[in-house]
């Protein structure tokens, strides 16, 4: 089995595709969904008119990055660049307050035994 490397883009394309940025601020996590605010516009990055449209509904960051075939950090910068122009909404999966307050697991295998019976 031949491995293929995780990034297979060109960096030249990477690199004009973020503006030369490389760094980006950890709001947005592999989980975090995103969704569109608006339609995307004439004369904007493709990049970010993709993004638009894959998360008309609420759509994962790992998604995003799936969907568009690029690095997961890339994908960050254009998210915080959508961000900063109010034409994203990141929604944070919520931390559980405590043990207690998660699921019981047999409540969790009854339902999950449920769905195979569908």
């Amino acid at each position: 089995m031949t491995r293929k490397p995780v990034d297979t883009g060109d960096p030249d394309r990477l690199y004009t595709v973020t503006g030369g940025r490389s760094r980006t601020d950890d709001s947005f996590d592999l989980v975090t969904l995103v969704v569109s605010e608006c339609r995307p516009t004439a004369g904007m990055q493709s990049e970010h008119a993709r993004i638009l449209e894959l998360c008309r509904h609420p759509t994962a960051v790992v998604e995003v990055a799936a969907e568009l075939k690029l690095p997961i950090t890339v994908v960050r910068i254009l998210l915080g660049d959508l961000l900063d122009m109010g034409r994203i909404t990141a929604r944070h999966p919520r931390a559980a307050k405590s043990v207690a307050s998660l699921p019981d697991s047999a409540l969790l295998k009854e339902v999950l035994h449920g769905l195979r019976n569908l």
